[in-house]
């Protein structure tokens, strides 16, 4: 790589002092983090909306629902109305212990700081809650009884404007797993234990990251026997400064080891560079926390060793974390230059026994692992402590840079995530495109965010969402959707390339597929993103791709392409299909495309769907 401080690719110099570097790095996240007023602070606020703030109380002070129990003493809550409670016991043991944080799509929550018995959480009926600060999204802690809950709330806004926002929480027994923040693994009836799963549900709704909230009234519920019960709520801090330079979507929770008192090296390539870096990491589908030691980020030489000493990475200035069940965790920056196109190791130390994890499995290159009760040796610049190796990436799922333009989230299936190109060798069509990015000197470069998970469906899950699992082809794009695109840092443009599995899936309709093709598309323009919708590449000779398989295909094609006309549900559509086929046999790929499975595109065939991306649609919305 050509580290000539004139390559775009790479325009911080390894040859600056790190004080000064540090300096910049500091000087730049002073300037790019936004400000969050409080009421004290609020100046330019009118004296009507400060009173209208001051009068709102925080949420602890409006429960009137006690939905905990101990397990010695069952019948001290009632959350369902019949006597049944969530366990404090299991909540403990799942990390979410009172008053403990909790980050969720991208957003800071509390879990309610109280004793069992004690109300914990607010059937939600209108009431109005203090909120302050900025935000790009509104998120509700919450779970239903008596049946799935909808209501209308709203967002009002510090200078007197508002916005309503409909909601849904599923119930928390026969609700869906895979849309779930936790699931835990039994209840407290009045006459003890019940082992059945409940599930309690991060819900997110747009919110106005340019304006101040000054309250939020609690969705309204129609007359009937549902009840939504609201735990906590947020505000998702918009990432300003930052840019998503790597990530990777969860597709299981799988088996693993054990890994005990060992370390984890993980290889990725970055897509964009900045003056800084830090890493998401997610206990994504657990039902107990996980501890991580230290974790350090380096620039790679050879194999698992890097071309320095690994530059720590804190985590609220401790350099160690416990990462609640179904949470996720974000590192301090270390002001470590990274090249846009590097690749990095990120050495993550697992103190404690782990034998299960959340994963993704279709690595296209060599992760690395030390044995069990090898130690801490995430500061080892050399590889010889690294004597295992790995072919998923366990926990880590995001890598961001300071500064840049943003970037751009392509959700999608195995063509998306590499299945038929090269190992090892970053010839992903994100990968190809993110090179052309580069590439342009009239194109900023954005971060591109590779959310492909093989063997991905639109309508269906895969995955079932809680225990272990041998399935790690993920869960339905609709209920990864928040995790995957939506929370995604300074995410602007998102493309939606699949469907293939749909339609070769017996029981999916090609009416199901568009209308949740139709759904991923507003739920996505609501954020304020730009969304881009691909056609349904040909599979022809696959052994499951008949002519049936290619009527469904035909036709859902021919509802994205007349939804990216102006007025359409989409803001444009990349004609894939029309890039891949054969002319001749339309129904199969172009044989110098084909991998030769006849389903997955070849080097040649990704290389080809990147090309015809013209970067000035993922530019993003004014």
């Amino acid at each position: 790589m050509d580290e000539q401080g004139g390559d775009r690719r790479f325009r911080v110099g390894h040859a600056w002092p790190p004080v000064l570097l540090l300096l910049v790095a500091l000087l730049v996240v002073a300037a790019l983090t936004p400000l969050r007023l409080v009421a004290a602070q609020a100046g330019s606020l009118d004296s009507d909306a400060a009173e209208t703030r001051a009068a709102a109380p925080p949420l602890p002070e409006l429960f009137d629902n006690a939905g905990i129990s101990g397990d010695g003493d069952p019948a001290a809550a009632d959350l369902d109305g019949g006597g049944s409670s969530l366990s404090a016991a299991a909540l403990r043991r799942a990390g979410w212990r009172p008053g403990a944080p909790l980050t969720l799509h991208r957003t800071e929550l509390t879990w309610p700081d109280t004793e069992p018995g004690e109300p914990d959480n607010v059937i939600a009926d209108g009431q109005a809650v203090g909120v302050s600060g900025r935000g790009d999204a509104l998120t509700l802690l919450a779970t239903a009884t008596g049946g799935p809950a909808t209501g209308t709330g709203r967002i009002v806004y510090a200078d007197g404007t508002s916005a309503d926002y409909t909601v849904t929480a599923p119930d928390w027994v026969t609700g869906s797993p895979p849309a779930a923040a936790v699931s835990l693994p039994y209840a407290n009836a009045r006459t003890g234990r019940v082992p059945r799963p409940v599930l309690l549900y991060a819900l997110t709704v747009p919110a106005d990251p340019a304006r101040d909230v000054a309250r939020v009234e609690l969705p309204r519920l129609a007359h009937g026997t549902a009840r939504m019960h609201v735990f906590a709520l947020g505000l998702r801090a918009p990432a300003h400064g930052w840019t998503g330079a790597w990530s990777t979507s969860t597709s299981g929770y799988t088996a693993v080891g054990p890994w005990e008192d060992q370390t984890l090296r993980l290889v990725l390539r970055t897509t964009s560079g900045g003056l800084g870096v830090r890493v998401r990491l997610d206990n994504t589908f657990a039902e107990e926390p996980v501890a991580i030691g230290r974790v350090t980020v380096a620039l790679r030489g050879r194999g698992a060793a890097a071309t320095h000493a690994p530059v720590p990475l804190g985590f609220g200035g401790a350099p160690g974390t416990r990462i609640p069940a179904g949470g996720q965790v974000f590192s301090d920056m270390a002001a470590l230059p990274v090249p846009a196109g590097a690749e990095l190791l990120v050495s993550v130390h697992l103190p404690e026994r782990v034998t299960a994890a959340p994963v993704h499995t279709a690595v296209t290159g060599i992760n690395y692992t030390t044995a069990p009760g090898a130690g801490d040796a995430t500061g080892e610049a050399g590889d010889a402590p690294f004597t295992g190796t790995l072919s998923s990436w366990p926990f880590l799922t995001g890598v961001d840079v300071l500064g840049g333009p943003g970037s751009v989230v392509a959700l999608g299936d195995s063509i998306t995530d590499g299945v038929g190109s090269a190992p090892g060798a970053d010839r992903r069509w994100t990968d190809v495109l993110a090179a052309r990015l580069r590439d342009r000197a009239d194109v900023p470069d954005y971060g591109v965010l590779n959310q492909g998970i093989a063997a991905n469906r639109i309508v269906t899950d895969r995955y079932p969402g809680r225990g272990a699992s041998t399935d790690t082809a993920g869960v339905s794009a609709v209920n990864r959707l928040e995790r995957d695109v939506l929370a995604q840092t300074n995410a602007h443009t998102v493309i939606v390339f699949q469907g293939i599995n749909d339609v070769r899936h017996t029981g999916t309709t090609a009416g199901e597929v568009t209308a949740a093709i139709a759904q991923i598309a507003a739920r996505t323009r609501a954020h304020g993103k730009r969304v881009l919708v691909a056609t349904v590449a040909p599979c022809g000779g696959f052994r499951d791709c008949t002519a049936e398989v290619d009527a469904k295909r035909r036709e859902v094609n021919a509802f994205i392409r007349a939804n990216g006309r102006p007025g359409g549900r989409f803001d444009g559509v990349l004609d894939f299909d029309a890039v891949l086929r054969d002319p001749d046999v339309p129904e199969r790929l172009l044989p110098a495309y084909d991998s030769g499975d006849h389903l997955h595109p070849g080097d040649a065939g990704l290389r080809a769907i990147a090309e015809s991306v013209d970067p000035d649609v993922l530019r993003p919305p004014t």
